[in-house]
């Protein structure tokens, strides 16, 4: 990560063109946002004058591709609903050197778009992400402010290091990030997921604020707060039972081991004293949870040794590919 304040305000920026990224794609993953897509087409190819615009339209039943093609962009379809199985699709489809993804909801500021992906070149990173800043409280909605602070915490209790917005959909990724980046999430998972990758490989990374507005009217979100929420939390502990099984599993444990103790100690007590077990089917309930405690143990060592190689697997893929300053 750069060695400065996690959240940066930057000097304007050098033109792009003059970086090396001479291929720069514009992901925008859409559903229904027909009035709204030909406005972040139009803001970011003001932004990005060299950039190709690729909307990847999923199973939208109004007239986003429609609007999209006559905007200019190029439009893909993608019929089975779910941002990040269009995420995956673009990530492994589209071909760049830097890649700036962003929401179809006009609530990102494009014209940040130039300084996202400088900071990026510049310093040789894969991945700058744009952190939301608001005043207007229609923006962005009390109860996810309040969520979004929450799982941030837990990733950093987690994964180590707390990011300022995990849930950002507005990011600027290196070629390297996007091609060496095993997705698996189907949802609204797939930023929880790029972030916790960028935690797991300690890849060079930061995190910019930018200006976040409301919704145009006659735009809706996709968002379900509670169930899309819940899908995240549950994402989030499987993503931590892959990448850290051995805490993972010692904690499951630790809960079987000190049942097992509180439901066995007074048996042992009492055998002690008396050379009897009265209560038998309590000695064997303790005995099956120390023994699950001992097993979920072994687990715990033996899916360690996996995520070790699965880690080095993503890391040699990493590798392998060119920095943005050298493609």
């Amino acid at each position: 990560m750069l060695d400065t304040p996690a959240l940066r305000t930057i000097e304007p920026a050098t033109p792009v063109s003059l970086l090396g990224a001479s291929r720069i794609a514009v992901l925008v993953p859409c559903r229904n946002e027909a009035p709204t897509v030909a406005t972040v087409i139009a803001q970011f190819r003001a932004a990005l004058p060299t950039a190709v615009i690729y909307v990847y339209d999923n199973a939208s039943d109004d007239d986003t591709c429609a609007i999209a093609k006559a905007a200019g962009a190029v439009v893909r379809e993608v019929g089975r609903p779910g941002k990040g199985g269009v995420v995956r699709r673009m990530f492994s489809e589209v071909e760049a050197d830097v890649y700036v993804l962003v929401d179809g909801d006009a609530t990102y500021d494009a014209s940040r778009a130039p300084e996202l992906v400088t900071l990026l070149v510049e310093n040789d990173l894969d991945m700058v992400t744009a952190v939301r800043e608001h005043d207007d409280s229609a923006a962005y909605r009390r109860g996810h402010a309040a969520g979004n602070r929450a799982f941030n915490e837990l990733i950093g209790m987690l994964f180590g290091d707390r990011p300022a917005d995990a849930f950002s959909g507005y990011r600027a990724l290196s070629r390297r990030f996007v091609k060496s980046f095993p997705m698996q999430a189907q949802r609204f998972e797939v930023e929880t997921e790029m972030t916790v990758h960028a935690l797991e490989l300690d890849l060079p990374r930061t995190e910019v604020l930018t200006r976040y507005v409301a919704r145009p009217a006659g735009s809706t979100s996709k968002l379900d707060t509670w169930r899309d929420g819940a899908r995240i939390l549950r994402y989030m502990v499987r993503l931590y039972r892959d990448t850290r099984p051995l805490a993972f599993f010692s904690l499951i444990a630790l809960a079987f081991a000190l049942a097992g103790l509180a439901l066995g100690g007074s048996v042992f007590v009492e055998f002690i004293r008396t050379r009897q077990v009265p209560r038998l089917p309590s000695a064997v309930l303790a005995t099956g949870l120390v023994t699950l405690a001992t097993v979920s143990l072994a687990c715990g060592f033996i899916l360690d040794s996996v995520a070790r190689g699965r880690l080095e697997a993503k890391r040699l893929a990493y590798l392998a590919l060119r920095t943005v300053r050298n493609s």
